[in-house]
């Protein structure tokens, strides 16, 4: 994942156009209300601290929230351990949260059976159901494969992860998971994705120069080309089922950045991959046939399983690919439904556009404003089906940075939007709270997608970076605010505001809860 640029601690980070045009062949909506919204909940870490970022990542399902809080530094291990003892610096945590008759509360605070310093267990989450994964890429153990040894330290951010398990109530650590291939900074568990039995992660750092699945792991060439591990679990057993490299792998694409799985589908995204192709090719397309055009313009993969094998199903690129777009930053995917964020895109539109518009149509003038690209399936073939841009589109917000998509739903959230509104259907156009944040919340009906929510924190403050995580289930949204301020612990109901919060522990960090 990419980290804001506001944190503190040492980290590996990645004119208002308000009128709606139409092209031909294009329908455009945009605006939309915010009145069935309400934020339910304000929440902070049990232990909150300067510097912790809590809320950098999220997940949810039904009535659980999990976030992450990377650079929490106690030294404690399992579940629910000592929290007081900030002796291992940047450890992470996570917390998970359950919500009983509309109340929310923290249910457990997780660690790593093998807590380490600067290991940043909880960099990347995915939960379904009772399972929960977490990703530590910065873990240093020399083990692969499932639940080996954990106490040699000597491959520095090899990476880890952890699935945890929930039983009446209570979490306990099922399985410890290293790459088949483990090497020093490949750090594996910088994305994970679950579905079931499923589980995908990804390892940015990954060298091998293999391309397509179960390649060969041992030639080194291609350094942070990415890969992306493929486990299944049979009767409490966690096994790995796949290797998978892009078709066109190249050093330094980061393969594997993010990822999303749905049954058996795998969507993966690299943003730093760089041909000027735009558009959906099927199948495998290779280097030779993608070239290398525009820099950083990002790809994603799209991978589908059939009888236990994986193979790949489309290569997906902006309509209007562009260097520096970085497509692929963000994905999501619910069904025969994928969004792709680029918070890197440029265009001065405002709104939806159905369709797939082009580089022409789309024009530039707005550095880094940021995009979203949602694609549909039919018959095993992939089309856009719009191109989504912020009601209140500006340079440098990164609408795109974060999505969420679920059914007919997309949460996408601008991190560096700049509005000093607060809660819902606010104000845009007053930019005095630099990188407050924003949310935007987008509905489909028969297969058209407009604006139906602008959403700000109820405290909103210059430089919170409200939406650098976006979570959505059923009619649930939650987001993620990990360098807002506030000394306050636990769960608050409602929407307080910034008199009511205050500012006490720099970049603690804070989730936001809307319910209609």
């Amino acid at each position: 994942m990419t980290f804001p640029s506001r944190l503190h601690r040492s980290c590996a980070v990645s004119s208002l156009f308000l009128s709606y045009l139409v092209f031909p062949g294009c329908t455009v909506s945009g605006g939309g209300s915010s009145e069935t919204l309400t934020q339910q909940a304000y929440m902070k870490a049990s232990n909150t601290d300067t510097g912790d970022a809590f809320g950098l990542t999220m997940a949810m399902d039904g009535d659980t929230l999990v976030v992450g809080s990377i650079f929490e530094d106690s030294n404690a291990t399992g579940v629910n351990g000592n929290q007081v003892d900030n002796s291992a610096s940047a450890t992470g945590a996570v917390y998970v949260f359950a919500r009983a008759n509309g109340v929310w509360s923290q249910q457990a605070y997780l660690k790593g059976s093998n807590t380490d310093a600067f290991d940043n267990f909880g960099s990347s989450v995915a939960l379904s159901g009772d399972t929960l994964v977490v990703g530590a890429p910065g873990e240093d153990s020399n083990a692969t494969g499932v639940n080996g040894a954990q106490g040699n330290n000597s491959v520095s951010d090899s990476g880890a992860v952890y699935v945890f398990t929930r039983t009446n109530g209570v979490w306990s650590q099922q399985a410890y998971l290293k790459a088949s291939n483990t090497g020093m900074f490949d750090s594996f568990g910088s994305s994970v994705a679950l579905s079931g039995d499923t589980l995908a992660v990804g390892a940015i750092g990954e060298e091998s120069n293999a391309t397509g699945i179960n390649g060969n792991q041992g030639d080194n060439s291609a350094s942070h080309a990415g890969a992306v591990y493929v486990f299944t679990r049979t009767s409490g057993v966690w096994s790995q089922q796949a290797y998978v490299k892009a078709s066109n792998t190249e050093a330094n694409d980061v393969f594997g950045k993010t990822v999303a799985l749905n049954s058996d589908t795998l969507a993966v995204g690299a943003l730093q991959e760089g041909s000027a192709l735009t558009g959906v090719t099927g199948g495998s397309p290779n280097e030779v046939a993608t070239g290398n055009g525009a820099a950083n313009s990002g790809a994603v993969y799209v991978f589908t399983r059939t009888s236990g094998s994986w193979s790949q199903q489309a290569y997906v690129k902006a309509s209007n690919t562009r260097n520096n777009d970085a497509f692929g930053t963000s994905l999501t995917l619910s069904g025969d439904t994928l969004a792709v964020g680029a918070p890197g895109e440029n265009s001065v539109l405002t709104g939806v556009i159905t369709g797939s518009p082009n580089a022409v149509t789309t024009g530039i003038g707005s550095p880094a404003s940021g995009a979203v690209y949602i694609f549909t399936r039919t018959g095993g073939g992939w089309s856009q089906q719009a191109y989504v841009k912020a009601s209140n589109t500006e340079s440098l917000d990164n609408f795109g940075s974060t999505v969420a998509l679920d059914g007919d739903k997309l949460a996408v959230g601008a991190y560096r939007e700049d509005s000093n509104a607060t809660g819902l259907a606010g104000t845009q156009s007053d930019n005095s709270a630099s990188d407050a944040g924003a949310a935007y919340l987008f509905t489909r009906t028969a297969g058209v997608w407009s604006q139906q929510a602008y959403v700000k924190a109820s405290n909103t403050e210059a430089g919170d970076q409200f939406g650098q995580s976006v979570a959505l289930s059923g009619a649930t949204l939650a987001v993620g605010s990990s360098t807002e301020d506030s000394a306050l612990t636990g769960v608050t109901a409602g929407s307080p505001n910034q008199a009511a919060t205050g500012n006490g522990l720099i970049d603690s960090g804070a989730v936001y809860v809307f319910q209609p």
